[in-house]
């Protein structure tokens, strides 16, 4: 049988975007962090590596849609953070930037990667930014990373 699968490194001159959100940004800070720390661990170039900020997870869509339409990057790792709060915002807003992400990569087929938390806390968003569960700003851009060579292959 045959396998195929990506491999965790950057294909050369590959041009991932990263685009994150301000808000909640001492939590996105450290996903952004995480996710450069992978791009460069797996041999990407800091020149083909660009970040871009968005006001919030609404937004993403719409950002990851133009940079994908411009033909000027390979993959986009969309990472942000949504805190459960005490009214219904929280649901509207995760399910249409989800629903949003999703689209975008479909229509363009191109890796996008959805580094959006979504957690009922601030103790969750913090330990899914680099403490107890990991960095997952460093795993949304493994999963580009492994997209893009996946992609070369098939």
């Amino acid at each position: 049988m045959k396998i195929v699968e990506g491999k965790l490194r950057v294909v050369e001159g590959k041009k991932v975007a990263i685009v994150s959100t301000r808000w909640n940004h001492f939590v996105v800070d450290r996903l952004v962090e995480g996710a450069k720390d992978a791009f460069l661990r797996h041999g990407g170039e800091e020149e083909n590596l660009t970040h871009i900020l968005v006001p919030g997870a609404f937004e993403l869509p719409m950002v990851v849609e133009k940079l994908l339409e411009s033909g000027k990057y390979d993959g986009v790792c969309a990472l942000g953070a949504v805190i459960r709060g005490a009214t219904p915002h929280f649901d509207y807003v995760s399910a249409e930037a989800t629903k949003g992400i999703a689209s975008v990569s479909l229509k363009h087929k191109k890796p996008v990667s959805f580094g959006l938390l979504t957690t009922d806390n601030i103790e969750q968003s913090i330990e899914r930014a680099g403490t107890k569960a990991g960095n997952k700003g460093f795993e949304a851009m493994s999963v580009v990373i492994e997209l893009l060579d996946l992609y070369e292959n098939l």
